[in-house]
C-alpha cells in the first residue's frame, strides 16, 4: 500500500494536478494530495529500542482520555490521528478519544465528520461555538473528559505500537509528571516516517523559542538510559499526558494564552516551578506531522509575542530584562501595554511557586545566563560594511559567521563577557571561533586553557576586536568570488568575518548596538 510502514511517498504531477501541491500548501501547510493517497490505517515501522519491547506494564494502570483539537484539519489527517490512537491504545487503558472542534469552517469537518465518527467506539465529538486557540480548545477538552488521565494530541499525529503505556506509567506512579513521548517526524512533503534518535529534550532560548535538542546523555555508554526517562526542562505541545486532578491542581492552561503559541512553554516553567517535573519516555513514540507553513493567519499578528509577554512577567522576574533585550518587539508592546495577570500571580502564591533563579539552577542550568554589559552586548555592527554580524542559514557544526543588515529585533544578538568569549544568539551557546583566517560559530566550551581560539579583546578606541590567540583582527568581507558549489567548500570564503592583519579599515571597526536598556 501506498505510503505504508511510513515510507515516504511522492505524486508527479499527472497523478495530482500541477497546482495541487501549492494549493494544499496554502491551505493546510502540507502535501494534502500525498496523504490522500495513504490508507488512513497505515502502520509505522519498529523504531523502539529493543529494550523497550521487553518491558512489562501493569494491567491496573490508570485510564485516560485522548484530547485531540483540531480547526480547519484535512479529512485524511485527522482520521489518520483518530485511527491511530484506536489502533494502538489498549482498550483498558483508553477510556475515550475526545474530538474537540475549534469553529472549523471547512464543510467536510460538519455533518460528514459527525456521522462517520458516530460508528467508532468511544469517540466523542464536542464542537466550540466560538474560535478558541489550543490551550482554550483544549481545556474544553479537559472539562468534559472521564479518563483519570489527559493526553492532549495534535490532529495529525500517528502513533507508534505500545505508545500509551510508557506515558501512563510514569505518571501512575508520580501524579506530578507530566510526560511527552519522543516526537518522531512526519514530512510534510512526502510523509515519511523519520525516527527521532534518543536521547531527546525540550529547551528553550532567550526570546522563548522552543525546540527538540539531542541530549548529550548517551545510551550506548548506559544501557539503562535506553529506556529510562529523561527529565526535560520544557516540553513540546504535540502530545503529553498529565494527571487530570493534577492539571486542574496547578491551573490548567493560562486562559490568556491566546490561539496558539507559547503554552508548552508557560505550562512547563508553571509544572516545574509547582511542585511537579515535566520528562520524555523513550519507549512511546508518536510521529508528528511538520508543516511547512502555519496554514491560517492570526487576527492579531502581535498574538505570539503578547503570548511570550505573559511567560516574562508572570514567571520569569529580573530575568524577564533579558528576554526584553533578545526581543525587541515584545519590549516595544509591553512599553504601550500590560497583560491582565492578578489571577496568574495569585495562582503562583497559592501554589507557593518557586522562582525563576530556582528553574535556571535546578532545572535549566545548561541555559545560558548573559551579562549584558552595555558597551560590550548587542547587535555587533561593522562600519565599514554598515551592516550587522548574523549567524549562517542553515545551522551546521563551525558555519561561518555572515554579514546582513541588522534586523533591530535581538536576533542577532552577540555579547562579549567577562571570559573574552563572543556568545552568539538568543540561547548564547554557540561561540565566535576561529577555522583558518575564517570566523565560525562552536559550542562554547566549559573552560578555557590560559588562550584559546574562544577568545577576542575589544579595543575601544579603535573599535577593533582583536583575536587573542593569532593576534589578528576581525574584519567584515561582503563578497569574495563566487558561493560555494558543494558541501566540500562550504567553509571557503564568500562573505562573512575573517581574521587579517590588523589595520585602521572601517570594515575592521565594530561597535555593539544595544537595543534595549
Amino acid at each position: 500500500a501506498r505510503g505504508e510502514a511510513g515510507n515516504a511517498m511522492r505524486l508527479y504531477l499527472e497523478d495530482t494536478g500541477e497546482d495541487a501541491e501549492p494549493s494544499s500548501l496554502r491551505k493546510y501547510g502540507f502535501n494534502e494530495a500525498v496523504s490522500e493517497g495513504i490508507s488512513v490505517h497505515r502502520r509505522l515501522p519498529e523504531a523502539r529500542h529493543p529494550r523497550c519491547l521487553q518491558q512489562q506494564y501493569s494491567e491496573s494502570l490508570p485510564s485516560a482520555s485522548v484530547v485531540i483539537c483540531f480547526h480547519n484539519e484535512a479529512w485524511s489527517t485527522l482520521l489518520r490521528t483518530v485511527h491511530s490512537v484506536l489502533s494502538t491504545a489498549p482498550r483498558r487503558h483508553l477510556r475515550e478519544l475526545l474530538l474537540v472542534d475549534d469553529l472549523s469552517q471547512h464543510g467536510h469537518l460538519k455533518g460528514v465528520l459527525s456521522e462517520y465518527l458516530s460508528h467508532l467506539s468511544r469517540v466523542r465529538l464536542l464542537r466550540s461555538a466560538r474560535r478558541l486557540g489550543v490551550a482554550g480548545c483544549r481545556a474544553l477538552g479537559a472539562s468534559k473528559a472521564e479518563g483519570e488521565l489527559l493526553v492532549f494530541m495534535d490532529s495529525h499525529c500517528e502513533c507508534q505500537k505500545g505508545w500509551l503505556e510508557p506515558l501512563l506509567e510514569r505518571v501512575a506512579q508520580d501524579r506530578t509528571r507530566v510526560v511527552s513521548p519522543i516526537i518522531d517526524a512526519i514530512d510534510w512533503r512526502t510523509f515519511r516516517y523519520n525516527a527521532t534518535q534518543w536521547p531527546v529534550r525540550g529547551v528553550f532560548n532567550w526570546r522563548l523559542d522552543f525546540r527538540w535538542e539531542s541530549h548529550t546523555l548517551l545510551p550506548d555508554k548506559d544501557p539503562g538510559s535506553a529506556v529510562r526517562a529523561l527529565r526535560s526542562p520544557v516540553l513540546g505541545g504535540e502530545v503529553f499526558a498529565i494527571d487530570r486532578h493534577f492539571f486542574q491542581h496547578v491551573g490548567g492552561f493560562d486562559p490568556g494564552m491566546l490561539l496558539w503559541g507559547e503554552e508548552q512553554i508557560e505550562l512547563s516553567i508553571r509544572v516545574w516551578s509547582c511542585g511537579g517535573s515535566m520528562e520524555v519516555a523513550p519507549c512511546s513514540r508518536v510521529a508528528h506531522l511538520d508543516h511547512h507553513s502555519l496554514p491560517y493567519t492570526f487576527p492579531d499578528q502581535d498574538l505570539l509575542e503578547n503570548n511570550k509577554i505573559r511567560i516574562a512577567e508572570i514567571w520569569m522576574g529580573a530575568y524577564r530584562k533579558i528576554f526584553y533585550r533578545r526581543d525587541t518587539l515584545a519590549h516595544f508592546i509591553r512599553q504601550s501595554e500590560s497583560p491582565q495577570i492578578t489571577e496568574r500571580l495569585q495562582l503562583q502564591k497559592s501554589l507557593g511557586c518557586k522562582n525563576f533563579q530556582w528553574y535556571l539552577t535546578t532545572v535549566y542550568p545548561q541555559l545560558y545566563i548573559p551579562e549584558d554589559r552595555p558597551a560590550l552586548s548587542g547587535e555587533l555592527y561593522n562600519v565599514g560594511a554598515a551592516s550587522c554580524a548574523d549567524g549562517p542559514r542553515r545551522q551546521s557544526l563551525q558555519a561561518g559567521v555572515l554579514m546582513a543588515p541588522c534586523s533591530g529585533t535581538g536576533s542577532q544578538h552577540c555579547e562579549l563577557n567577562s571570559k573574552s568569549e563572543i556568545r552568539w544568539g538568543p540561547e548564547g551557546r554557540l561561540c565566535f571561533d576561529t577555522l583558518g583566517e575564517r570566523v565560525v560559530l562552536s559550542p562554547c566550551p566549559g573552560q578555557h586553557p590560559t588562550i584559546s581560539s574562544f577568545q577576542w579583546k575589544f579595543v575601544k578606541l579603535s573599535g577593533q576586536l582583536l583575536h587573542l590567540q593569532s593576534q589578528l583582527c576581525l574584519e567584515a568581507v561582503t563578497e569574495v568570488g563566487p558561493p560555494p558549489s558543494s558541501p566540500k567548500d562550504i567553509h571557503s570564503p564568500s562573505g562573512g568575518l575573517f581574521l587579517h592583519p590588523c589595520t585602521h579599515h572601517p570594515r575592521q571597526q565594530w561597535h555593539f548596538d544595544h537595543l534595549v536598556e
